[in-house]
């Protein structure tokens, strides 16, 4: 098929002829009352046809440096961080069949794993370079994005590192150990317990902590910052306790009109948190990014914070000291959970 796009002052048409009907196309478009010149490319030299006042048709060409041949493929085949979707994992964890075909019901969490490698793929391959890299993914649940974080690490980049999954019910933890042991992923294990009480001599390099809900986001950003994370990576959930401040206080300011909505109450809980939560990771040094994790088709909580370990600067400590206080006052909070377990709730 050959694809005609129409052009007009307000649309566009696309129309997709087979040859023959093409060259039947064309011989009613160019003519002594339709279009008199037509430029042509092909791959080896550029042809216009020009057509003069007698209705004869003149031929000029251009040789130009080849140029490389148009893929005839219909389907764009698309930049994957995890190409191979036959890796042992993939099918254990029901994402795709024993020939590595991703299920159907499977596809958005497919392109959920590998947008989530994309947007950490710059991040991942500036860390420094040390003998083994420390990742620790709090509440990894089922272990889908750790595994995968795991196999870009060790596979795709080549860094040494050693992977641990926290996650809370042991059943969980069981299988995920098993399904690391089948895939051969020597440096990947997952233990039971909860993100507070996590402990680690060994310290962490890079944190991860996806969904982890409420106040246990502030546990993990907690862990990263005392540990001297060099990568701290969340995607928060719920925000209950600073939207339980703003519904105790309902502080009078320019915008008390919109918090009067549930919906916008609970959507400003969130942005004012995650805003005072990206403040103290830049007081503590880290260069932040704030994007879309996931398309909020599939779930409206999709932020991720990203903060990359910089150089702590004095002078920006007491600014951002002094815009938390500006924000707790105007908006009548007392405290956020994060500030407080950083001890700056002063």
């Amino acid at each position: 098929m050959l694809s005609f796009v129409y052009r007009y002052q307000t649309k566009d048409i696309t129309k997709n002829y087979s040859i023959e009907d093409s060259i039947k196309e064309l011989e009613k478009l160019v003519d002594f009352r339709g279009f008199r010149q037509v430029n042509v490319q092909n791959l080896s030299e550029n042809l216009v046809f020009q057509m003069n006042k007698k209705g004869e048709w003149r031929l000029q060409k251009e040789k130009v440096e080849q140029r490389k041949e148009q893929s005839l493929s219909h389907d764009k085949i698309k930049d994957r961080k995890i190409a191979d979707s036959s890796k042992v994992y993939l099918h254990q964890l029901n994402l795709t069949d024993g020939e590595g075909k991703v299920f159907k019901n499977a596809q958005d969490k497919w392109k959920q794993i590998n947008h989530y490698i994309e947007l950490l793929s710059s991040s991942l391959a500036g860390l420094p370079s040390k003998e083994m890299l420390k990742v620790v993914d709090m509440g990894a649940g089922k272990g889908y994005l750790t595994f995968a974080l795991y196999d870009y690490l060790r596979n795709s980049l080549g860094k040494q590192v050693e992977v641990v999954g926290i996650e809370y019910r042991k059943d969980l933890v069981d299988f995920c150990n098993q399904v690391a042991q089948d895939s051969g992923f020597d440096a990947l294990r997952f233990e039971e317990g909860s993100i507070e009480d996590y402990q680690t001599v060994e310290g962490i390099d890079v944190l991860i902590a996806l969904h982890a809900c409420d106040t246990a986001t502030d546990d993990a950003i907690f862990k990263g910052i005392q540990n001297d994370a060099e990568l701290i990576v969340v995607a928060p959930c719920c925000h209950k306790q600073v939207r339980r401040e703003l519904e105790a206080v309902k502080a009078k300011n320019d915008l008390d009109f919109m918090t009067q909505y549930g919906i916008f109450l609970e959507r400003h809980a969130e942005m004012l948190t995650d805003s005072i939560r990206a403040l103290i990771l830049e007081y503590y040094g880290y260069e932040m990014r704030v994007m879309q994790f996931i398309s909020d088709q599939h779930t409206p909580k999709n932020v991720m914070l990203v903060g990359s370990k910089r150089k702590i600067e004095p002078k920006k400590q007491v600014e951002i000291l002094e815009k938390i206080k500006s924000l707790k006052a105007y908006f009548g909070i007392n405290y956020q959970h994060l500030e407080r377990l950083c001890g700056l709730d002063i």
